[in-house]
């Protein structure tokens, strides 16, 4: 593509993004929002794939728009239809619907400001400094990272701390998840086509999921990518009605869950004791390692995404059983 057509793909991305972002904060239909909101997360996507950024790109489609769409409608799914009403009192609307028109004015007058404030400093500090310091300090240390993708290299090894510390995040909100009780109840069966779709791409997702994982040493991919992956397929299958989505029951969950943490403290912990710091691997050793910490940290992202969007603490196999029966015998009925 020539120049020409490339500023003009970019100012359509840009419309787009913008328009799309617009719209789903402006619509009152939560539905119409949540769907406008996972195209805003597609085409976002592709801006960042644009800005040659793939690994942000696929964990923006994944997760950005995938998974945090299909949360957002499990949420609405739960309102009640009547949950919105209107005042008896005309004055009284009328006043709370121009105090809420000056209040969205009033917040998009500050979110602008604060985007031209931010984009000013942005560019100030692109012109008052190199630009290349950062890239050439992880392609003069990449053979020492055990892995020759350099986003990998600087989630798991150069700044691994800031990685162990979003798995820590993600294992305190499985348990608000866990407080909210059990999970809610399931979607009914779906029809033989949907069904047998699904057949077909469970175990494509689940493949798909494990060369993400492997590839994200040498290519885009890894741990965020995979696990969002892998929790689609537990997604999919909770959408046909199905109790049984891949999630362990008991202790065997919570081993999962702590797996993403408890390895990567357990591997900088063994390398305190073999006096190397904490978490600096060694270059002979670091490829197995961050595979090792990459795998258990992809089933525990899988397990909370899934448990975020059953919303709740998943039933024993045997509630479950029960539960498909009966669901299997209202609707012969």
């Amino acid at each position: 593509m020539n120049t020409t057509n490339l500023l003009v793909f970019d100012g359509l991305l840009l419309f787009s993004i913008v328009g799309l972002a617009w719209a789903s904060l402006a619509t009152t239909d939560e539905r119409r929002s949540v769907i406008l909101f996972m195209a805003f997360g597609l085409v976002l996507a592709v801006a960042w794939g644009r800005l040659l950024a793939p690994d942000v790109a696929l964990a923006e489609a994944a997760i950005g728009a995938g998974l945090s769409g299909a949360l957002l409608l499990a949420a609405v799914r739960k309102q009640s239809p009547g949950s919105s009403h209107t005042h008896a009192n005309p004055d009284r609307n009328y006043s709370e619907s121009g105090a809420k028109v000056v209040l969205q004015w009033l917040v998009t007058l500050l979110c602008a400001a604060l985007a031209g404030t931010l984009a000013w400093a942005l560019l100030h500090a692109l012109s008052s400094a190199p630009h290349d310091t950062l890239p050439r300090a992880i392609s003069d240390n990449l053979v020492a990272s055990g892995v020759s993708n350099p986003v990998t290299a600087v989630l798991l090894n150069f700044r691994a701390y800031d990685t162990l510390l979003e798995l820590a995040v993600l294992l305190t909100a499985v348990l608000g998840i866990f407080s909210l009780g059990q999970t809610t109840p399931g979607y009914q069966p779906a029809g033989p086509v949907f069904d047998g779709l699904v057949r077909w791409l469970v175990p494509v997702l689940i493949l798909t999921a494990g060369y993400l994982l492997w590839v994200g040493a040498h290519a885009p991919g890894g741990a965020f990518q995979a696990g969002a992956t892998l929790a689609a397929a537990g997604v999919v299958l909770r959408l046909t009605g199905r109790s049984r989505i891949g999630l362990p029951d008991g202790f065997v969950l919570r081993i999962i869950m702590a797996a993403g943490v408890g390895v990567f403290l357990l591997v900088g912990l063994t390398l305190l004791l073999l006096g190397r710091p904490f978490l600096g691997y060694p270059p002979a050793w670091a490829g197995a390692l961050i595979l090792l910490i990459e795998t258990a940290a992809m089933l525990s992202i899988a397990a909370t995404l899934l448990l975020a969007f059953v919303g709740g603490q998943p039933q024993s196999t045997a509630v479950n059983a029960a539960a498909n029966r009966q669901r299997e015998e209202n609707s012969r009925c």
